[in-house]
């Protein structure tokens, strides 16, 4: 290691140390602390390669130290996909293919996820992405892309929902959009059974070290469907965060390892976010890369008041029946298989210094869409309503299909398993009238069960149904109906 760079680890320690040394030992008093890290753009393959190549296998965190641990979790983009370079056709110069085995320096470096979600996630087509998933999991990283998404990470008492978009269209035709009912969809049921929501997100323009107002729009919009905090890249230079309508925006990180040689490009910025009793905060830690290199150096804090004055509180995940309901994973795992377990607690959950808790459920492992609360009858407790995907032995569809389940100590039970409404499903969501009364708005595909078509050219479908007591039936009110159509605006032609 060079003097400088021992010189460089030297004073960031010092920093570092001063930095956080008294808050960790003031926010010691407040229960448990956890630690969640995000760093921007990530690329294995082309320059990084030949460059770890060069040094003989060192990794490119080799001068990063103990800038990234320990925490409980670790999330970079990486920008590409795994398999051979010369699969990519055309063979064109953006194609970001890495060989699998140069994972495992992100796993020791600390990192315990990668988001997929980008532009260069299909540069090998279904076969990449297929290969990229299992290679991540065979590294030990968790893969987090828009179709496994929410993923869920258990920290003590409380559940952290991570969201992977990509606005920016990958080779393979794979993009998200902001607004959709698809990514509402996705935050829906993040923030119905998560203490804090974090969207990770490919965005922006490229090069542009400011935001653009698409940007900020965006965020505005994630923010109101439930996003408590937002990790940005795209633009490969680091753009200021921001404390926006009361949540934390990293509107770009830039770079963290990369081979591009614009000056802008070899600063990266990581949010280091802290999450001790019911509040997450965040800080920036700037990082620079040499001249004729890809790996990073730490360098100081960012200095940003607005992050600074941004706390975000934790919202209680939805309560039925005197349960607290959240997405359950294994301590210290995040679930990113697309399979998803509830959990159930009676008693005092809201804190961990809490009392004893009374009851406690978990379902079994399934592909749940959707979860809400639902006052379906009046004068009783609500019921919890899900979507869920599953195989239909009438139809023969893997489709999206409605479930109703009274809520007790003893776990859920089912009122109605699923059954289709009028025609194939999208979405479904609770909306209620004047009384308080839950109804379900959906939106349906333009197909019917007679003739199954998903790619129907048909405009999609907004009915409005009530629970009957024994399932669904369509409802005709137009104020309420036209409630249901703006909350699917966006499905609308």
């Amino acid at each position: 290691m060079s003097r400088v760079v021992s010189t460089l680890l030297l004073l960031w320690g010092l920093v570092y140390g001063s930095l956080y040394g008294p808050w960790a030992n003031a926010a010691g008093s407040q229960g448990p602390q956890y630690r969640l890290v995000f760093a921007g753009d990530i690329l294995l393959s082309r320059e990084v390669a030949h460059e770890i190549a060069g040094r003989h296998g060192a990794s490119p965190w080799a001068d990063m130290g103990k800038t990234l641990t320990p925490a409980d979790l670790v999330m970079g983009n990486l920008e590409g996909t795994i398999g051979d370079p010369r699969s990519c056709r055309p063979p064109l110069e953006l194609c970001f293919a890495a060989d699998p085995h140069l994972l495992s320096l992100a796993k020791q470096a600390g990192f315990t996820a990668l988001g997929i979600a980008n532009n260069h996630s299909g540069d090998l087509g279904a076969t990449g992405r297929r290969a990229t998933s299992v290679a991540l999991q065979s590294a030990g990283l968790a893969p987090v892309g828009s179709a496994e998404s929410p993923a869920f990470i258990r920290l003590g008492a409380r559940t952290v929902a991570i969201i992977a978009i990509s606005l920016v269209s990958a080779r393979d035709g794979a993009v998200d959009a902001v607004p959709s009912w698809q990514v509402a969809q996705k935050l829906r049921l993040a923030r119905a059974t998560a203490d804090w929501v974090i969207v990770f997100i490919h965005w922006g323009k490229e090069l542009a070290d400011w935001v653009v107002p698409e940007q900020q729009a965006e965020a505005r919009w994630l923010i109101a469907h439930g996003a408590d905090v937002i990790i940005g890249s795209h633009p490969h230079v680091v753009q200021p965060p921001a404390c926006l309508d009361g949540r934390l925006v990293f509107y770009s990180l830039g770079n963290h390892v990369f081979d591009q040689k614009y000056a802008a490009s070899k600063q990266g910025l990581i949010a280091d976010c802290r999450i001790a009793g019911d509040h997450l905060t965040c800080t920036g830690l700037l990082t620079r890369t040499l001249m004729g290199s890809s790996f990073p150096h730490p360098a100081e804090p960012l200095v940003n008041p607005d992050l600074a004055r941004c706390s975000v509180a934790a919202t209680t995940p939805m309560t039925i029946a005197d349960h607290t309901i959240r997405a359950w994973t294994v301590p210290g795992q995040i679930k990113s298989d697309g399979r998803t377990v509830l959990e159930g607690k009676s008693g005092k959950t809201t804190s961990e210094k809490a009392g004893s808790e009374i009851d406690t459920w978990r379902t079994v492992p399934g592909s749940l869409v959707s979860a809400a609360a639902a006052s379906f009858v009046p004068g009783k407790p609500p019921m919890l309503l899900t979507l869920e995907r599953h195989r239909s032995s009438m139809d023969l569809e893997d489709g999206l299909r409605p479930y109703v389940y009274d809520v007790t100590p003893h776990g859920l039970i089912a009122r109605w398993r699923g059954s289709a409404l009028a025609w194939p499903l999208l979405d479904a969501s609770v909306i209620e009238d004047a009384q308080g009364q839950s109804y379900l708005c959906a939106l349906h595909r333009g197909d019917s069960f007679i003739m199954l078509n998903p790619a129907h050219p048909s405009a999609p479908r907004i009915q409005l149904y009530r629970w009957n007591g024994f399932g669904f039936s369509g409802v005709s009110d137009a104020a309420l109906t036209e409630q249901c159509r703006a909350d699917y605006a966006e499905a609308q032609p």
